[in-house]
């Protein structure tokens, strides 16, 4: 277990320094503490067997431009998931993908799509994701390998300005990318046409199911035509996932390449805060290997009041919470991917569908409101068979 006693910057520390943020008041309506020893564990990652590639991207008939595209990405070779999905879906077959978040599998859906609307121009497809976060990266995504082609895509989610949204559906784009709520309103507003639409994707429906859409989720499937393909993609399967895919899918075929747990690749340990979590905290991101960190706040309020507390002691980081504009959140997204800055503070909420490569560190300032956030926070790292380190903070 980690001293918090013992000084992890390159320094000495300022005892007199207590930034905004430090004080502790109690919170009557804050979550009871769980037993800390959940959050202590060795990390055990599994040996697992080669996989075995079969197929070149070259062996795919995708438009020319498409190859180009791909290389121009520095995708030399399909991942298991692209490997395994995109002949099925080139194919037309509906398909229940299992995949963790970052394992390639938006190209896995977005390669067929692009090339199934480059020969029915008049088709249009839907892209159902739980996040906002998560809806921009599929944007930029398909924006990349539709680069000179004429794909056009919008973007339909909440917390953006509806009147733009509705600009883009008037220009009649050939895919539609959103979240739940906001695709609902939208049709029920007459202003998004699903007549045409042959190709529907659920991604992460696990998530969208935990955040409580399985409402939405039901009533944009009875708005598609009867004849369509549909491609859902989790990172587990249970009899709710299971119960959609009957309701909704036509005879799936199941694909998984679904690697051993991540937590199993993440060391976790607590440290004793003591009341000087901030303190603690600066020790912490002063220490060289702490190079690309994602902190979980329990509040935005919080959150933000670490982001400026770290700003001020000299720190690059930014913070991301539903008080701020999308736009916004989706600039400081970029800057944490571009590394211009290593440090990123976020609630819950808004770091669902967050997929950034490369997190060394996932530090829980405030403690998960449940063990299932606390899985979820920690699978930020340690991803693609690199080790990661949790560290949460214990009074």
């Amino acid at each position: 277990m980690f001293n918090s006693r013992r000084s992890f910057g390159r320094g000495p520390v300022n005892r007199g320094f207590r930034p905004a943020g430090s004080f502790q008041r109690k919170n009557r309506f804050a979550p009871k503490s769980m037993d800390s020893r959940l959050f202590i564990r060795t990390a055990t990652p599994e040996i697992e067997a080669e996989v075995v590639i079969n197929h070149t991207f070259a062996d795919f008939n995708f438009h020319p431009q498409v190859h180009t595209n791909i290389t121009g990405k520095g995708m030399i070779k399909p991942t298991p998931i692209q490997d395994q999905t995109l002949e099925h879906a080139l194919l037309g077959k509906d398909i229940i993908g299992l995949a963790d978040t970052g394992t390639g599998k938006t190209a896995a859906f977005a390669l067929p799509i692009i090339q199934k609307l480059l020969a029915n121009p008049q088709e249009t497809c839907l892209i159902v994701a739980p996040t906002r976060e998560l809806a921009v990266q599929i944007r930029d995504e398909i924006r990349a390998l539709a680069t000179n082609l004429p794909i056009y895509s919008c973007i339909l989610i909440g917390g953006s300005d509806i009147r733009r949204q509705l600009d883009d559906l008037r220009r009649r784009p050939h895919i539609y990318i959103g979240t739940p709520g906001r695709l609902r309103d939208l049709y029920n507003r007459r202003a998004l046409n699903l007549q045409n639409t042959r190709t529907v994707v659920l991604d992460e429906v696990d998530r969208m199911l935990d955040m409580g859409f399985v409402k939405e989720i039901t009533e944009l499937m009875s708005f598609l035509p009867r004849e369509k393909q549909t491609l859902l993609f989790s990172a587990t399967l249970d009899s709710k996932i299971e119960d959609i895919a009957r309701r909704f899918l036509n005879n799936p075929l199941k694909i998984s390449v679904k690697s051993g747990a991540t937590s199993q690749n993440v060391d976790q340990d607590i440290i004793r805060t003591h009341g000087n979590k901030m303190e603690v905290l600066t020790d912490l991101l002063s220490k060289e290997e702490f190079s690309k960190v994602l902190v979980f706040g329990r509040t935005k309020h919080g959150v933000e009041k670490i982001s400026i507390s770290l700003q001020k002691a000299g720190f690059p980081a930014d913070a991301i919470h539903g008080d701020k504009r999308q736009n916004q959140r989706e600039a400081v997204l970029r800057k944490f991917r571009a590394n211009q800055i290593n440090i990123l503070i976020a609630t819950d909420v808004a770091a669902r569908g967050i997929d950034v490569k490369d997190i060394s560190h996932v530090i829980n300032y405030d403690e998960p409101g449940s063990y299932d956030d606390y899985v979820h926070r920690i699978g930020r790292t340690g991803r693609a068979g690199k080790m990661g380190k949790a560290i949460t903070f214990v009074e």
